[in-house]
């Protein structure tokens, strides 16, 4: 247990909560390559998978709404990370929301952009919402795309928000048929949509390198591919698909600004791009059963995880919540047995499942029951 402990790069090692949902305030002991929570539903096991969550990114994979997390007859909350960086290099970071406002800390230092933790504590999710990737609106599938490339790629953060930022202002002027200014805009959407699409393009050939093959080990099932249908078309020349350039955008976004203007909104554009799954060059989701697009939904996130360690060369800490709960045993031991690498894992568990056949030797074990947590020796 020890070698395995010094091998790890980096790890969380104390989480402290106060008011966080219903958790007791105190500190918890995280200092294992592996830690299970184990508990009946509604007890705290997701609270705590949360707070890490919380601390990794400054905001909640629950709710959108940070006065929703404060333990009930509070008014204010916080939580502390206490994380390892390479054997030897400790971050604190602290995440206080009080008077209705959130302030974030590194180190003592109050940081403006939550960027910036992204360099420090990077967490890949499991949870049960992520079947939406699979089976929601397009929407969903982008914001995906976009977070596998922002967990490694800072400029993309900002490819992104000034792309908004202008989309926004845009939009805006159409509505207010406020025209002036639209070739203004037309070319500056034009120059960072072609950045955001050339950069999704490259992650979705990325991801189909690592997810079709997992796809078929577990399933069964060959030939599941993604595929990218980027809003603003690529030309074929001499056979092969090529990028349009800025001043192709804008001759596009001038023969298409009538309709805009019928509709107030731009209707092209990387906002609109649509990512799929398909077989056989048609459409997998609709004629997959539920548990074929639970197994999507996770083998996502599992490609994800290899995708930021060959981009970064980093492991990722990865948060699993109740997500093998649905699996049959066979899926769950296929599933298990292609794990990607990581430097620290935690799950949650009901007391009814086998979480032994997944536990080593160095695993800590806590039950949680009504916010409390003690350790199993």
């Amino acid at each position: 247990a020890y070698e395995l402990l010094t091998k790890i790069k980096d790890m969380f090692l104390y989480q402290t909560f106060y008011n966080f949902r219903n958790l007791k305030n105190d500190t918890i002991d995280l200092s294992k390559r592996e830690v299970y929570f184990i508990g009946e539903n509604g007890q705290g096991k997701s609270n705590i998978l949360e707070s890490l969550y919380y601390s990794s990114y400054g905001v909640s994979f629950r709710t959108h709404i940070d006065s929703q997390i404060i333990k009930n007859g509070e008014k204010n909350f916080s939580v502390n990370s206490m994380y390892e960086k390479n054997n030897k290099d400790v971050q604190k970071i602290s995440v206080i929301f009080e008077d209705n406002k959130k302030k974030i800390e590194k180190n003592g230092k109050k940081i403006h952009d939550r960027k910036e933790l992204i360099n420090t504590i990077p967490c890949i999710l499991f949870c049960h919402e992520d079947l939406q990737f699979a089976i929601g609106v397009p929407e969903t599938r982008r914001f995906f795309i976009d977070q596998s490339l922002t967990l490694y790629d800072l400029t993309y953060i900002d490819d992104l928000r000034n792309y908004k930022k202008v989309l926004k202002s845009r939009n805006l002027i159409l509505k207010n048929h406020q025209y002036d200014m639209l070739d203004v805009y037309d070319s500056q959407l034009a120059v960072l949509g072609l950045i955001i699409q050339k950069k999704r393009k490259n992650a979705i050939f990325q991801f189909n390198q690592i997810f079709g093959s997992i796809f078929e080990k577990i399933t069964g099932i060959e030939g599941v591919s993604i595929l990218y249908r980027p809003s603003w078309k690529e030309s074929e020349i001499s056979g092969e698909k090529k990028f349009p350039a800025s001043q192709d955008i804008i001759n596009l976004l001038l023969s298409q600004r009538e309709r805009d203007k019928n509709f107030e909104t731009t209707l092209s554009g990387p906002h609109r791009d649509r990512i799929d799954f398909v077989k056989d060059h048609r459409l997998f989701v609709p004629t997959a059963s539920t548990g074929q697009c639970r197994l999507l939904s996770l083998l996502l996130r599992i490609t994800q995880s290899i995708y930021f360690t060959r981009s970064t060369g980093m492991k990722p800490v990865i948060l699993m919540d109740d997500v093998m709960l649905e699996l049959d045993p066979d899926k769950r031991a296929k599933l298990t047995s292609m794990m990607p690498e990581y430097d620290q894992l935690f799950c949650t568990f009901l007391p009814g499942e086998p979480y032994e056949r997944y536990m080593h030797e160095s695993t800590k074990i806590y039950h949680i029951e009504g916010g409390e947590w003690y350790e199993r020796r």
